[in-house]
C-alpha cells in the first residue's frame, strides 16, 4: 500500500488538506489555552492616583450656570460613577470622579486708541447658550514609561469624551498630574 494515493490521502484514508486543518486547529487551541501570553492587560484597575484636566470650548447648552451646577454637584455626590469617559473610542471603566469644575470667562480683546488692547466680556447675546469650562478629573491608572495609561496612554491633546446621566461632550486634555499615593 502507497504513503499517498492519487487523490492525496494518507494510507487511502485521510485527506492531506484534513490532517492540515486539524494540526491549525490543534495549535491555535494549545497557544490559547496553555500559553495565553502576558498575565493581564494594562488597562486593570487599581495603580497611581493621577489628575487630568481637560477643557471644554464652546458648549451650547440651554442653561450654561445650571449645567456647570449639575457638574460641580457631581463631583460632591456619591453619583460620581455615574460618569463616564471615553479615550480615544476606548471607554474606560474605572471610576471617574470630577474633582472640579471651573467657568472660564468669554471675553473679547478691544484695541485702544493708544495702541493698547484691554479684554472685554464678550456681548454677543447667542453667547447665553455656550459653556467654556475646566474640569479635573480623577483616577487610578496604571503607569506606562513615564504616562498615565486610562485605557490607552493621555497625553496633552488627548481628546477625552465625558459622559453622564444626562450629557456626552468632547473635550481636550490640557495637563496630566501623577500624584504620590500620599498626596490623595
Amino acid at each position: 500500500m502507497a504513503l499517498l494515493d492519487s487523490k492525496g490521502r494518507l494510507f487511502g484514508k485521510l485527506s492531506l488538506l484534513d490532517l492540515g486543518a486539524a494540526l491549525v486547529i490543534l495549535m491555535v487551541v494549545v497557544g490559547i489555552f496553555i500559553f495565553p501570553g502576558a498575565g493581564g492587560s494594562i488597562a486593570q484597575s487599581g495603580g497611581q492616583p493621577v489628575e487630568v484636566d481637560v477643557i471644554a470650548r464652546g458648549l451650547t447648552v440651554l442653561n450654561p450656570e445650571d449645567f456647570l451646577a449639575q457638574l460641580s454637584e457631581a463631583a460632591s455626590s456619591e453619583n460620581a460613577d455615574s460618569i463616564k469617559i471615553v479615550v480615544r473610542n476606548q471607554p474606560y471603566s474605572d471610576p471617574i470622579t470630577v474633582k472640579k469644575v471651573l467657568s472660564l470667562p468669554r471675553s473679547v480683546a478691544v484695541p485702544q486708541p493708544d495702541g493698547t488692547v484691554k479684554s472685554y466680556p464678550d456681548p454677543r447675546p447667542e453667547l447665553g447658550y455656550t459653556a467654556d469650562m475646566l474640569i479635573t478629573l480623577g483616577s487610578n491608572a496604571q503607569i506606562v514609561g513615564g504616562t498615565p495609561v486610562l485605557g490607552v496612554p493621555v497625553k496633552v491633546g488627548t481628546p477625552i469624551e465625558i459622559d453622564g446621566p444626562s450629557y456626552n461632550f468632547r473635550v481636550s486634555t490640557v495637563a496630566v498630574r501623577i500624584l504620590d499615593e500620599a498626596s490623595e
